[in-house]
């Protein structure tokens, strides 16, 4: 009587448990559609076409497109081939942002993309292949009246990929190619409020730069950055978190500590994991605010690389711990084969990331697809890291498989034990089988905001309410998480309740005393866990 007592006291905790981490997922989901205004922010911005006679001096001179210092200006290249302008005197001038407005810290990040409008001539074609060299200058300011600083300054590759839709005939003159959109620069803070942009096109026909690419009519820029008040939500989450996720873990550690046993695989990886969560929580971003860090869209890949490795080895060794099979366990080297191919595609991940963003610490411009070696070297760890994640998730599924056929069978054994045990069992893959679901829940739920945050328009309005989807998308999943690695750490701390008497003369023999916790093949002082001994009794008959 006093297991089931017990039994029913743990379903009803955790259906309490369940419904509070439901309610503050909802809240996670609100915060960013309801609060948040939309991640980013798109700008477009027009080239405006300078006039700069002197040669060899435009390191020591930038160009603005307007302001009471704005350069001589160019309406089109007609204007300059009647005037005898050549195209290496041409200098196309962008300021970021737009008249009377600033750049904030709180936009974290700038990303360019580049079009370029070409005009198709009979006498100037574009070649198929071709490629345009571009003379790219980037500088700062923080006053109206400051001199210009230079933050990097590069001479870049990029591939034309256009089509003509039009019959390449005498009347198809000055239609434009469609062309797509180039990556021109990225760069991982704002920390000042003005930025400047001067590109040349140089052209030199004995060396074939710059030649076959058509007539360039105009260079357009699309700007991205995040919004500021997204960012301030964004950081108040992580400032909320990062406390709540800290408690849990001295909590779980502590619980663990107090046990007679040293801590047993199955523990460690659940601490790892709330150790990477937390790694990904703690808000350092707030110091982007008052530091130019531009390395921090780098360190934000590598904190999400080192969760989301440590989550996906966190479900094989769960799974592998719950096989309730004869095999040795509670070994990290048992799971080599599995976490394998983990290390693996995460380490292929981070390469490229180190080659793309990595060289962007000093060099903006530079992009890895913009050759072919480039690309293909790219392309080549992303496949490897992509058959890497389909292994893991193959054999995933089956170990998942594995362990449900494995319970149900297990499960014939429970009628013949005493009403107290078998509730206990049942307890214990109720909550394994709880789990399993909200794994999957968590995964599906990620999957399925990030494909409706791809296919809508950003928000939806119901009446006055207007509910911003990308921001709930960025939000909820990240509390999501959050909260799924909370729930792990509360679930599976060890308990030092027990049973009784009464159960001390159980089915299996097991000590009168021994822990009620969720974790299955941990092993104790004095030998396997319940649910272990069950496997192995059932396997000997």
């Amino acid at each position: 009587m006093a297991g089931a007592i017990i039994e029913n006291m743990s379903t009803r905790k955790l259906c309490i448990v369940g419904g509070i981490l439901l309610v503050f997922q909802v809240i996670a989901f609100l915060v960013g559609g309801l609060i948040a205004p939309s991640p980013t922010t798109a700008v477009p911005y027009m080239s405006v076409k300078c006039i700069d006679v002197r040669k060899n001096h435009h390191k020591t001179k930038w160009l603005m497109p307007w302001g009471p210092n704005h350069c001589k200006k160019l309406k089109d290249f007609d204007e300059a081939v009647s005037r005898q302008i050549e195209a290496n005197d041409i200098v196309f001038a962008v300021h970021i942002p737009l008249p009377s407005k600033e750049m904030s810290p709180w936009f974290q990040f700038m990303l360019f993309i580049m079009q370029l409008d070409i005009a198709f001539k009979m006498d100037n074609d574009l070649k198929e292949n071709a490629e345009i060299t571009l003379d790219v200058s980037l500088a700062y300011r923080d006053d109206m009246f400051d001199d210009w600083e230079e933050i990097a300054h590069a001479i870049e590759i990029r591939k034309l990929k256009c089509t003509f839709g039009s019959p390449k005939t005498v009347e198809s003159e000055g239609r434009h190619y469609d062309c797509d959109f180039l990556p021109f620069m990225e760069i991982g803070s704002v920390a000042h409020k003005y930025y400047l942009i001067n590109i040349r096109l140089p052209v030199n026909d004995r060396k074939g730069i710059n030649v076959g690419i058509g007539e360039i009519k105009d260079i357009r820029l699309v700007g991205i950055h995040q919004n500021g008040g997204f960012t301030k939500v964004w950081f108040a989450m992580k400032t909320f978190l990062t406390p709540s996720i800290l408690i849990i873990m001295v909590w779980y550690w502590r619980r663990i500590t107090l046990m007679t046993r040293a801590p047993v695989l199955l523990e460690k990886v659940i601490f790892a994991l709330g150790i990477s969560m937390t790694f990904i929580n703690i808000p350092v971003e707030w110091f982007s605010i008052g530091f130019d860090w531009t390395w921090m869209l780098l360190f934000g890949d590598i904190r999400q690389g080192i969760f989301y490795a440590m989550l996906l080895s966190f479900w094989i060794i769960f799974c592998g711990e719950h096989m309730m099979d004869q095999n040795e366990r509670n070994r990290l080297s048992g799971y080599w084969k599995q976490v394998g191919p983990i290390a693996v595609g995460s380490f292929c991940l981070f390469v490229f990331d180190m080659c793309e963003r990595g060289v962007q610490l000093k060099n903006p411009f530079y992009s890895i697809w913009t050759t072919e070696v480039g690309t293909e070297l790219a392309m080549a760890f992303i496949i490897v890291a992509g058959i890497c994640l389909c292994l893991y998730f193959l054999f995933l599924c089956f170990v998942v498989f594995q362990v449900f056929r494995n319970i149900s069978g297990k499960q014939s054994s429970l009628p013949a034990m005493s009403k107290a045990r078998r509730l206990h069992y049942e307890g214990l893959i109720f909550r394994f089988k709880f789990l399993m679901l909200i794994t999957l829940a968590c995964a599906a739920m990620t999957v399925i905001f990030f494909i409706v945050s791809q296919v809508t328009e950003g928000h939806w309005k119901w009446g006055d309410i207007t509910i911003q989807v990308n921001s709930a998308f960025f939000t909820g999943i990240y509390g999501m998480w959050n909260l799924y690695v909370f729930a792990l750490m509360f679930l599976y701390a060890p308990s030092h309740k027990n049973y009784g008497e009464d159960q001390s003369n159980g089915d299996l023999g097991v000590n009168s005393g021994e822990e009620l916790q969720l974790t299955t093949t941990i092993t104790h002082v004095d030998g396997p866990t319940e649910v272990y001994k069950l496997a192995r009794k059932e396997a000997q008959e």
